[in-house]
């Protein structure tokens, strides 16, 4: 009987701060233990009244704790870094239980089902489409449907997409690409030869000087040099388009490109060979030779309409060769639009390309050096520039008077029958026929008083002529008039 309490008073053990106990913390408890664990835990009244009082009392038991089942200062920051994982792991429990809940509830409150809501995402541009993905995680996945990057338009005024931006959006879209906009657009643009302004010739060239300000945006900001170069898009920005075996770039029918300033020719023609879709293809601004480009396109892309291309360096590429024109002019025969502005190109390498795209209704050698406007001579009733309804030669420098008078003089003839708009303002004036530098500002026959009339038969009832008279100072002035489809109309312009 004396033995006893002598037993009983052995078992009983206390708490022993011995350092070997501590890793015990680290094992996992069952789940069900888990689950006890949790909600003892969160059956920690949160009333406003004893919200207090509970922090005050866990802070108390921590420091309990601490001091019970920590003997040194190395055993006391463990403890404390797994309390702190811990609560760590549990907010982000939290956070993902709420989404997961939000998300529930989004889908039960949106009204529309995926199909459809995939349907209205693929319709939106693609900075809404990155916002709406943004939302929730209804919209988030919603968002990633290939169809919604169709359309990839990520022009902005300001560098501020960068390459991970591109490709992860192209490999969304895979297949489904149909149209790729990158670069930087100083302001707001009309895209050239469109049928509202067909007379556009706004420089598409950014540089600093005539960069808008937008954000108060600035070079010298406070952003450090890694930050700005990472919003700038370089030479393998379209490299996503050659991998996967091209599929990117398979069914791509559209691509612009502005102002990326480390493109360079093997790149674009890379990009280009995976393109064998294209019809509408738009560079400005690129570090790129045209003859090059041109041979690209030529070789890969048969099915081209529109091809517009503005120098960086206005003047200084005289890289085209008749070769070139030719091989051009044969292998994409469907040209309709065609813009080469700033380039050093020669009159008879331009009547290759006019005369050969018998499709051709829009011409643009804006501010192209060379071109005296002998190359359309005998085109407007041949087969092969009868068809032009747009012509802007604005700021040609070797632009002559009497090659103007020509035009004019076969438009009186009866040529050029599809012609709508013609542009030749120039600033500096008309070279005249003797001298390049005796620019003409009043030309001869503006004061004879030029008699142009216009023979047009339409098969509509109401149709709008667009009659533009070209000035001495060099602006437009658009006259517009009506007529019967009934009558040959002639009307009679006295300058």
């Amino acid at each position: 009987m004396d033995a006893l309490p002598d037993t009983q008073t052995s078992m009983a053990k206390r708490p022993c701060p011995c350092p070997y106990q501590i890793p015990l913390l680290q094992s996992t408890p069952p789940p069900h233990h888990m689950d006890l664990l949790l909600e003892s835990f969160l059956a920690l009244s949160d009333s406003p009244s004893s919200s207090s009082s509970s922090s005050f009392s866990i802070d108390l038991s921590f420091d309990r704790l601490l001091e019970s089942r920590a003997s040194s200062d190395a055993d006391q920051k463990l403890l404390i870094d797994r309390a702190l994982q811990l609560g760590s792991d549990l907010l982000e429990a939290a956070k993902r239980s709420a989404r997961k809940h939000a998300s529930k509830h989004n889908s039960l409150a949106w009204a529309l089902p995926p199909d459809l809501t995939i349907k209205v995402f693929s319709m939106l541009d693609t900075q809404s489409l990155c916002y709406a993905a943004a939302t929730c995680s209804l919209f988030n996945k919603c968002a990633r449907d290939p169809s919604c990057y169709a359309d990839i338009d990520l022009t902005t005024v300001v560098p501020k997409v960068n390459n991970a931006v591109v490709s992860t959006m192209i490999h969304r879209a895979a297949k489904s690409l149909r149209s790729l906009k990158l670069g930087i657009v100083p302001g707001p643009t009309v895209t050239p030869g469109s049928c509202q302004t067909p007379g556009s010739c706004q420089p598409l060239v950014y540089t600093i000087k005539n960069s808008v300000d937008v954000s108060n945006f600035s070079w010298n900001d406070k952003r450090s040099r890694q930050g700005r170069e990472s919003s700038i898009l370089t030479r393998s920005c379209l490299s996503p388009l050659v991998g996967d075996n091209a599929a990117a770039g398979t069914l791509l029918r559209v691509l612009h490109l502005y102002n990326i300033e480390r493109m360079d020719n093997t790149s674009l023609c890379g990009a280009l060979s995976a393109c064998p879709s294209l019809l509408d293809l738009e560079i400005v601004g690129l570090h790129v030779e045209l003859r090059q480009t041109l041979m690209s396109v030529s070789a890969n892309c048969h099915l081209m309409e529109r091809l517009f291309f503005e120098s960086s360096k206005i003047g200084r590429d005289d890289s085209l060769k008749s070769a070139t024109c030719i091989d051009l002019v044969s292998n994409c025969p469907h040209v309709s639009s065609l813009a080469l502005r700033g380039f050093k190109l020669h009159d008879y390498k331009v009547r290759i390309l006019v005369k050969g795209f018998w499709k051709l209704r829009y011409v643009d050698f804006s501010t192209s050096y060379s071109i005296t406007g002998a190359f359309l001579w005998n085109l407007g009733s041949s087969v092969g520039g009868n068809l032009l309804e747009v012509l802007i030669l604005r700021d040609c420098m070797h632009l002559k008077e009497v090659e103007v008078a020509r035009i004019l003089t076969a438009v009186l003839a009866g040529d050029f029958k599809s012609l709508r708009h013609l542009d030749i303002s120039n600033k500096e004036g008309l070279a005249s026929e003797g001298d390049w530098y005796e620019r003409c500002y009043k030309s001869r026959f503006w004061q004879k008083g030029l008699i142009c009339v216009f023979w047009l038969s339409f098969q509509l009832k109401e149709v709008t002529l667009e009659l533009i008279k070209c000035l001495t100072v060099g602006k437009i002035v658009k006259s517009v008039c009506h007529h019967s489809s009934a009558v040959i109309h002639q009307m009679l312009l006295f300058l």
